[in-house]
């Protein structure tokens, strides 16, 4: 399976931001999708995780205003992050479970928070 991130950008704070997520490849396989992030200087952290049927999770520090969302007929998953922060900075990636081979991920995609 092949990620492909966009929708990243300078947003001030306050704001929202929709990222994307683009699957091609062997679709058919993928269970679990997902996101981490990584701020400058820090590890990657776990944010959410969809499942095929679209049961979802969070972590607990930004579950209140991130929402994750899968359409499986055009393979693309979403985060639509809401009341954006300077803590929100980082390298979003999103993944991919398949059972076969694995975890595939993106290359990730640059949330800047910022005035």
């Amino acid at each position: 399976v092949q990620l492909v991130e966009s929708g990243g950008g300078l947003v001030q704070p306050g704001g929202s931001l929709r990222l994307s997520c683009a699957a091609s490849g062997s679709i058919f396989n993928i269970n679990g999708m997902g996101w981490y992030r990584q701020a400058p200087g820090k590890q990657r952290d776990w944010v959410a995780h969809i499942t095929k049927d679209g049961s979802t999770n969070y972590a607990n520090s930004v579950k209140d205003r991130l929402t994750i969302s899968r359409n499986n007929a055009k393979n693309t998953l979403y985060l639509q992050i809401n009341s954006l922060n300077s803590e929100d900075t980082a390298v979003y990636y999103c993944y991919a479970d398949e059972i076969k081979y694995g975890r595939s991920w993106g290359q990730g995609t640059q949330v800047t928070v910022s005035s």
